[in-house]
């Protein structure tokens, strides 16, 4: 997912407008400017972020000492590391991270179905756990969450990875329809564990 221009633009204001209050510090626009950084990060990043959690730390820390320099600067420092980390990716980085953890554990779901004899359900639910691979991958190369084999060429038009991959997810999606259509004689129980270890490689080195 890449920085959006609006939020960048915002940060940028909000980091002259402290710099401008290092040389006032003893304005009162310092309200008004604290609320504005605390509102912001708190939407990019959420409420139990540790960049919103600072702010907080800091800005109660002001209100029992008044306004100082110091206490300033330390706001300061919060959101030009705020800025940093979401123009840096960070962001998109720990929503992958956690995307892979759900994947994960649809995985696991599959490996159980599998292993309790249960092809077909696991060949669907890999497949599941697939296609929230390529959209996560697609949203971060800019392209449009669409169906499974669309995203696939698409993916791989930008190399996102190479055909070979490519040729591998083909086939895998193809056990999934077959499994979701009721046509469970194309494919056996070691294609999908294959399929299952085959998924998980490819999270782990492209997403």
């Amino acid at each position: 997912m890449r920085p959006d221009a609006l939020v960048a633009k915002r940060f940028d204001k909000l980091v002259a407008d402290g710099d401008a209050l290092e040389a006032n510090w003893r304005s009162e626009t310092y309200a008004s400017w604290i609320a504005s950084t605390m509102i912001l990060v708190e939407r990019v990043f959420g409420t139990e972020s540790p960049h919103r959690k600072h702010l907080e730390d800091f800005n109660r820390a002001l209100r029992l000492h008044g306004v100082t320099p110091h206490f300033l600067n330390s706001l300061r420092g919060t959101l030009a590391a705020a800025r940093e980390d979401y123009l840096g990716g960070y962001l998109s980085r720990t929503r992958s991270l956690l995307r892979a953890e759900v994947s994960e554990d649809v995985l696991e779901q599959a490996e159980t179905l599998l292993s309790a004899g249960f092809k077909d359900p696991a060949c669907v639910v890999a497949g599941v756990a697939l296609e929230n691979a390529l959209r996560d991958l697609g949203e971060r190369e800019g392209i449009a969450a669409g169906k499974l084999e669309r995203m696939n060429a698409d993916l791989a038009a930008k190399e996102a990875y190479n055909k070979g991959m490519q040729k591998q997810i083909t086939a895998w999606a193809h056990w999934r329809n077959k499994a979701a259509h009721g046509e469970w004689n194309e494919y056996t129980s070691d294609d999908i564990r294959a399929m299952i270890d085959g998924v998980r490689r490819f999270i782990a080195e492209h997403v």
